[in-house]
């Protein structure tokens, strides 16, 4: 039996991966059929041990709990240690972790940006490369880089560090190609997920339309990860909507978002 370890497992999009991947996941990469046992990483250790439990009774996989930070190096070093070990390797890798910030630029502190550069960007680049040296060495394994719609349009430093996941993961993919490493980035819309919650964000005034399902999302992302897809943009709306962005002039799009930004962003 395969394992994967998710970070942010506990809540949201991380969460439906475990499920997903307990229940038995889809991609030729990290096996088929059977569950998957996991490595679960997050902050809260008492949701992780609630979660592990639920997940080892449901579908009879065992599921390890890894109580880190990723905004330390402490957090980070501790997942890099697992992710290294060659005895208990790691097979899929899923960089879900992160989070917003309420408010524009200059109303959010400087420490409050900088940790989202780290965990956003620094965590993902360094667990990535601890998950993928093993991966080659064995030659298979699939990493899944988290990222966001908003990476594709200029939108403050959210969008900015999901934009360097976007680069980042097709850069390393395309270094990878033939080693039987399957990198690809998740880039979803909004998602019912505690994300905005946690985050202080309003999220009545975004239309219903707008809204995806997590469980779905990651059913779908599993199956683009399968086909060998490097950018997975699991829902046609969005699909579109993010076609109809790459064909915007650069300043009508800044213009655009900012505005949009202020109509369904955060109150």
């Amino acid at each position: 039996m395969t394992t994967a370890l998710i970070t942010g497992a506990t809540a949201g999009i991380g969460a439906a991966f475990a499920r997903r991947l307990a229940a038995g996941g889809t991609s030729q990469s990290v096996g088929v059929g059977s569950g998957h046992n996991l490595v679960l990483v997050a902050r809260d250790t008492e949701r992780l041990q609630h979660q592990a439990t639920e997940l080892h009774d449901l579908h009879g996989i065992e599921a390890e709990v890894l109580t880190a930070d990723l905004a330390t190096d402490e957090g980070i070093a501790a997942v890099e240690k697992r992710l290294g070990d060659r005895t208990h390797p790691i097979d899929l890798l899923v960089n879900n972790a992160g989070f917003g910030n309420k408010g524009r630029f200059l109303d959010v502190s400087m420490a409050d940006e900088l940790t989202m550069l780290k965990v956003h960007c620094e965590a993902v680049l360094r667990l990535t490369s601890a998950a993928v040296t093993g991966m080659r060495e064995r030659g298979r394994g699939g990493v899944v880089n988290v990222s966001s719609v908003a990476a594709f349009v200029p939108r403050g430093t959210y969008g900015a560090s999901k934009a360097w996941v976007v680069q980042f993961t097709q850069g390393v993919a395309r270094d990878l190609t033939g080693s039987g490493v399957r990198l690809m980035v998740l880039c979803p819309g909004f998602t019912r997920t505690e994300f905005h919650s946690r985050a202080g964000m309003g999220t009545d005034n975004i239309p219903n339309w707008m809204w995806l399902d997590a469980d779905k999302l990651v059913s779908a992302a599993l199956s683009d990860l399968a086909r060998g897809k490097v950018v997975s943009i699991p829902d046609p709306r969005y699909k579109a909507l993010m076609g109809a962005v790459k064909l915007a002039p650069r300043g009508l799009l800044g213009g655009l978002t900012a505005k949009t930004g202020r109509k369904y962003g955060p109150k």
